[in-house]
């Protein structure tokens, strides 16, 4: 590489984000720069590496780069190095505050490095302002109050002058004194102004926000904390620098009652432990997560593999222990360092941090406090509260027979069941117990009362308890020749056995066989829930046919009982729908939801509205059957009722509703320990997304990522990154929204992802391209093109050679940008030989006409440029693509015009004009064009009317 290849690269590395991959960049220049020997390139480039180690997350190096640097500075000045000392001597308190983060040195060489930094600060005229503000640091830090006051004072005396850190991160320094030393209000009051401001700095407002967080909490300003806390954690959550003021955010969930989004930051960060950028950031971040982790119950946290440790689900508890350790360990060391006892002291506070004051809600996906945190966690079993942490109304009391035996409670118990109602069934089967529980019963009495209890085993989902129970019922049906209700638990057994593949034969067979014999000995009732069952257990199997046909052989009122004929409506609707019959199945399912009014029974109306709903083609119909469900729907039904009314008011357009149901849906789910909160949270980022609710959605979408990795799913991981990546770059966060799409493209690397591949690298390249980062673009575009041919789809080949040739171009690399027009051109001639092409192939071979035309303007090549756009603009307004059309029309004015063919472009660009629509763009590049070529014409006065008319400026 040539000395100018290598000052290039530097200049494309300093537009990469900070983090390893413009670390890594830097270091392999560096050995580039050394073997080149250029002393001014290598200077700049080590005095580069500096800022990129310290805002990249690893300031260790910069003390080397620093040195190295200074020590060149002072052996044999140059010019160059003059124009770069202002830079050299702002490195100095990346030094100072470097320095301390690291127990390893000693103290007396960081008070060296001050007084260096003095003594240059003096020597070239400058303020001292900032050399007290990092004496005031070094106090601190030790823990010498008096030292700190005294330095604090001379910092905020002592003039500012160009070498004082901006305006933001001045008061953010301040800002964390002033809390530290009980002076919140102070604190709130000198940061008003500063956040009014216009903050440009890399570490702002973020880092002025996280010194906020306590100072806005302890003055009552709940709402503006929480701001504070959504806004800076966003802007910190990707950058390994920031993991002490990531700490600071796990504190203040903590403390704000947010355990579950405190251990949910723990978890995203816990990895970075293994590769902290200084003891400092480790020692406070695994005091701040073992403070959390300690609320948090028997929760689990999934940490990510290292080396020498797998992934694993580790105890919150056991977690809390080693991080404990691991903060109190580094504090003794920075103690030891300092001869002070102030950071053991500090981190101590820390790790006794609790809840404290009112809950603070703080998340975009959960919406109310969880009564345990280990249910809000995903790690136990619900409360024995409501959703609202209320105590669960009682249930009503229930008359039972005072004389009834054994035999009528059960009777009473099962027809209970059947009716769905659960209160007679519980107290029918707690009497049987209480006044027969030692009494020897016959055997068909003792399986009847097992049979039940399978029952409510079922309906617990015990799925294996329910199992065991109804085979020892049914061994002691068929031991006492009970032949009917033995062929009743048969049924019951086999369609739990259908559930579970390993079982599936053996349960349909007893299904089957049960069906059969009730057929020949049961009632029209048992006959009908015999074939119910048979319906059930093939369903279960998908055998949607089959199914539908063991329900046609069932007696049609099922033999007088109501409720069984409301539930095989809904079966049947079911399967209707699965076999998209949907008219038929939206009968069935009115069928059922006008029998569950009638019956008052709210499961079954709930069911059945659902099931309506689903086929309604209508959405407000599809919501107003939801809204029936949730009136009546029971606590433990409201979950599914939710997410059916979000889903149906998204497709009904009213998506900012739907964020209400999702995150009422995701609070429950979350409240009970039900899986599926992940895949909820993805709904409801893309919700919050179509509501141009783009940070919540970042926030939400995030958390949905963690679970679904965390649940193995990694296709719908994918495509929530996918998501995810588009909001950040809605957000204007490119970096982030690249680095998805960069994951999503390794991801994406089987062959039958290719044009899913092709998709991400082809929208990183307009993300990059968006951003002037024209080069990287090509590259991008490039990749795309070439999964596009790979997956056999030659239009978007085509599309993406187009866009890689416009991005060469703006990058001022024409040789390439030449190279790809003549790939746009192959892949064109292969596409213009269709008789009668699409639209779309229309439209993409007169847009590769006028990108090669473009770059043929940048080669000096007119002529051939115009040959190119021949009929192009009529063949776009032929499929009605009249911008382009007038787009391309302008780019003919103005090669006329290069051509010295002013006649001809006049009519074209007065008709241009005409059509284009008022203040656009468009309008002043073709209001310029004509101006011109009446001037080369010689008609000045019309010339200069025209520019008067759209205030161009003649020199323009």
């Amino acid at each position: 590489m040539s000395d100018e290849d290598l000052w290039r690269v530097l200049r494309g590395i300093a537009d990469m984000p900070y983090g390893a991959g413009q670390i890594a960049a830097l270091e392999q220049l560096l050995r580039r720069v050394d073997a080149a020997d250029d002393r001014h390139l290598a200077f700049v480039t080590r005095m580069q590496a500096t800022t990129g180690y310290v805002y990249g997350g690893e300031p260790a190096k910069s003390f080397v780069t620093f040195s190295w640097c200074l020590s060149e500075f002072d052996r044999d000045p140059q010019p160059y190095h003059q124009r770069h000392l202002h830079q050299l001597l702002w490195h100095f308190k990346y030094m100072v505050s470097g320095l301390l983060k690291f127990p390893e040195v000693p103290l007396d060489r960081t008070y060296a490095v001050l007084d260096d930094m003095e003594r240059r600060y003096r020597a070239g005229g400058h303020s001292l302002q900032t050399v007290h503000k990092h004496r005031f640091r070094v106090a601190d830090h030790v823990g010498d109050a008096e030292a700190a006051a005294h330095w604090y004072r001379l910092w905020q005396t002592t003039p500012r002058d160009e070498l004082s850190d901006c305006a933001g991160c001045d008061p953010t320094s301040q800002v964390g004194y002033l809390a530290d030393t009980g002076r919140d209000a102070e604190a709130v009051a000198l940061a008003e102004p500063v956040l009014a401001g216009r903050l440009t700095c890399t570490e702002q407002p973020q880092a002025i926000l996280t010194a906020l967080l306590l100072p806005y909490l302890r003055t009552g300003r709940g709402e503006s904390a929480r701001d504070a806390h959504r806004e800076a954690y966003r802007k910190l959550r990707g950058n390994l620098a920031d993991l002490w003021d990531i700490g600071d955010h796990v504190e203040f969930c903590t403390l704000t009652g947010n355990e579950a989004r405190a251990v949910e930051l723990v978890e995203r960060h816990l990895d970075w432990l293994d590769r902290p950028p200084s003891p400092a950031a480790a020692m406070h971040f695994a005091a701040t997560a073992a403070a959390a982790l300690r609320q948090a119950g028997a929760a689990t946290v999934y940490r990510r593999a290292a080396e020498g440790r797998p992934a694993a689900e580790v105890p919150a508890p056991t977690l809390a222990d080693e991080l404990a350790g691991t903060a109190t360990a580094l504090a003794a060391r920075f103690d030891a360092r300092n001869g002070t006892t102030h950071q053991s002291e500090w981190i101590a506070r820390r790790l006794a941090v609790r809840p404290s004051g009112e809950h603070l809600p703080l998340s975009a996906s959960v919406r109310r406090r969880p009564a345990d945190p280990t249910v809000a966690l995903g790690a136990g079993t619900p409360a024995s509260t409501d959703r609202g942490g209320r105590d669960r109304a009682e249930a009503p009391a229930v008359t039972l027979p005072a004389d009834a035996d054994a035999d009528e409670l059960l009777t009473l118990a099962e027809e209970s069941w059947g009716r769905h109602d659960r209160a007679t069934f519980q107290a029918a089967l707690a009497a049987c117990d209480d006044r027969f529980g030692s009494a020897d019963l016959p055997a068909r009495t003792v399986a009847h009362r097992l049979a039940l209890r399978a029952a409510e085993r079922g309906d617990e989902d015990d799925i294996e308890g329910a199992v065991e129970l109804n085979r020892a019922a049914l061994d002691l049906y068929r031991s006492a020749g009970e032949e009917v209700p033995a062929q009743v638990v048969a049924g019951r057994l086999g369609v739990l056995l259908t559930r579970a593949d390993e079982h599936a034969e053996e349960g349909l067979a007893l299904v089957r066989e049960a069906a059969e014999v009730l057929d020949r000995l049961g009632d029209a009732r048992q006959r009908a829930a015999g074939h119910d069952r048979l319906a059930l257990a093939l369903l279960h199997q998908q055998r949607w046919a089959d199914a539908l046909a063991a329900l046609d052989r069932a007696p049609a009122d099922a033999g007088g009982d109501r409720h069984l004929a409301a539930r095989m409506a809904l079966h049947r609707a079911h399967l209707l729908e699965q076999s998209d019959r949907v008219d038929e199945a939206r009968a069935a399912a009115e069928e059922a939801r006008g029998t569950g009014r009638e019956l008052g029974i709210g499961e079954l109306l709930t069911a059945a509205c659902l099931a309506w709903a689903r086929t309604v083609d209508d959405p407000a119909e599809a919501v107003a059957a939801c809204d029936e469900a949730l009136r009546v729907a029971p606590a433990d039904a409201e979950l599914p009722v939710r997410v059916a009314r979000a889903r149906a008011l998204l497709s009904a357009g009213r998506a900012a509703d739907a964020v209400d149901d999702f995150v009422e849906a995701v609070t429950l789910c979350v409240e009970r320990g039900a899986e599926g909160d992940a895949f909820l949270r993805w709904e409801l980022a893309n919700a919050y997304r179509m509501v141009g609710r783009l940070a919540e959605a970042a926030e939400v979408a995030e958390e949905a990522v963690l679970g679904l990795d965390r649940l193995g799913a990694q296709a719908e991981a994918d495509r929530c990154r996918h998501l995810l990546a588009g909001v950040y770059a809605g957000l204007g966060e490119i970096d982030p929204a690249l680095a998805l799409l960069e994951q999503l493209s390794t991801n994406l690397d089987g062959p039958d992802n290719l044009p899913h591949r092709a998709q991400v690298l082809e929208e990183a390249g307009g993300i990059l391209y968006d951003a002037d980062r024209d080069a990287v673009a090509a590259e991008r575009f490039a990749a795309a093109a070439t999964a596009y041919r790979l997956a056999d789809l030659p239009l978007d080949e085509l599309r993406a050679r187009r866009r890689e040739a416009y991005a060469w171009f703006w990058s001022d690399d024409r040789p390439a940008a030449v190279r790809t027009i003549e790939l746009v051109d192959g892949l064109a001639a292969a596409l213009a030989g269709q008789p009668e092409p699409e639209p779309p192939v229309t439209y993409e071979l007169a847009m590769a006409a006028e990108a090669g035309a473009r770059v043929l303007v940048g080669e000096g090549r007119p002529d051939e440029a115009l040959n190119r756009l021949a009929g192009v603009p009529d063949r776009l307004r032929s499929i009605e693509a009249f911008g382009e059309a007038a787009q391309v029309e302008i780019l003919v004015g103005e090669l006329l015009l290069r051509l010295d063919r002013p006649a001809e472009a006049e009519p074209l660009l007065r008709r241009v004009l005409g059509g284009l629509p008022a203040g656009s763009r468009p309008v002043r590049q073709t209001a310029w064009l004509l101006a011109r070529a009446l001037d080369l014409l010689d008609r000045p006065t019309e010339a200069a009317a025209l520019r008067a008319e759209h205030d161009l400026d003649p020199d323009e």
